[in-house]
């Protein structure tokens, strides 16, 4: 004990030790982080799965808002019209090796004040232009299967947001992620605090092409990420009274 007490003597021996353990502290604690990641991650693959297994929710018949943004990936059916005013594109999106844009129409529910919007699909993205965008309406009535997701407000892999609109422009025409709380400001009616990604028929060989988005509900990379901080700190607390009492007995 003496001769750990005299080598400590040294200012900067002392504040190594010192940092020692504040990395053992910092290192431990972001494991235990980790592991609460890991957790939270469980409990929304859980909710995730019982929405997949539950039945089809008919949004003509339940238009309960407030518990919408709960059903994330519940399979979901809904009618209505269209209104190709308020159309937008969501750009950036590739099917095969073809840049275009998903087509993401809002839809006036049929017997409610509100609209939902729907993600319609993929198009070239040279269609995506007035006069020939136009090839790709539905009129009138129309039945939409599709799946809930929620609104998104940044992008996924990060990079550029949407811009602000710029002094006398109206409207974003054009947007990377589906941002319903801007979107909304550009509509002049309700939108559900949802969207719904329709999903592909029978025969998906037709303009605008529907994708199907699975969910990840993996566990992720949480546990080998704490087990490498416990790891980490388990060295420092081995190795680092082994270094010094080696230099204790060399001196």
């Amino acid at each position: 004990m003496w001769s750990i007490i005299h080598y400590l003597r040294s200012p900067r021996r002392l504040i190594l030790t010192l940092l020692m353990i504040v990395c053992v502290l910092v290192m431990v604690r972001l494991g235990f982080w980790q592991l609460d990641r890991l957790q939270q991650r469980r409990a929304a693959n859980a909710k995730v799965t019982a929405q997949l297994s539950a039945p089809v929710l008919d949004l003509n018949l339940d238009l309960s808002a407030q518990a919408l943004t709960d059903f994330a990936y519940r399979s979901v059916k809904v009618l209505g019209v269209y209104d190709y005013s308020e159309q937008v594109y969501l750009k950036n999106q590739v099917w095969g090796n073809q840049l275009g844009v998903h087509l993401l129409t809002p839809l006036k529910i049929a017997g409610s004040s509100l609209a939902v919007l729907i993600d319609r699909g993929w198009i070239p993205f040279e269609d995506a232009v007035p006069g020939k965008v136009e090839q790709y309406n539905q009129p009138g009535q129309v039945s939409i299967e599709g799946v809930i997701h929620l609104q998104q407000s940044e992008p996924s892999l990060g990079g550029m947001t949407d811009p602000p609109l710029s002094p006398g422009q109206l409207r974003l025409q054009s947007w990377i992620v589906v941002n319903l709380d801007r979107i909304q400001e550009q509509v002049n009616y309700q939108l559900l605090p949802i969207y719904i990604q329709q999903s592909p028929g029978m025969d998906n060989s037709h303009l605008p092409y529907q994708t199907v988005i699975s969910p990840d509900l993996t566990d992720g990379p949480h546990l080998s990420y704490a087990i490498q901080w416990f790891c980490f700190a388990t060295i420092i607390i081995i190795g680092y009274p082994i270094i010094v009492r080696r230099q204790i007995r060399s001196q």
